[in-house]
């Protein structure tokens, strides 16, 4: 083999190598995060129409299946943390005159 073939060779294995490292990652990040408690960890709730209608299902946000992404999670199916801002009031110092 030619040093071309080797260094193609070289790099699909890295490429490859580098693709499993990724979605271990990736597969750790999520398994770590905690269940939705709205879907359970699914990812989908029941949608609206299906509550709602009088047996007829399917709408735009389903595409008629019934189901929808959950609202808490947004589709996820880990709890997300929910953004806030801490403020702590400036010191009041009472200086003497």
């Amino acid at each position: 083999m030619g040093p071309l073939v080797l260094t193609q060779l070289a790099t699909g294995f890295g490429v490859l190598a580098g693709a499993l490292i990724v979605k271990q990652v990736i597969d750790e990040n999520t398994t770590m995060g905690s269940r939705c408690s709205t879907c359970n960890g699914s990812g989908r709730s029941t949608c609206l129409c299906k509550r709602w209608s009088d047996g007829d299902i399917g709408c735009r946000t389903c595409a008629g299946s019934g189901r929808m992404a959950c609202s808490s999670c947004g589709g996820t199916g880990t709890g997300r943390p929910i953004p806030f801002r801490i403020s702590v009031p400036p010191p009041n110092y009472n200086r003497p005159s």
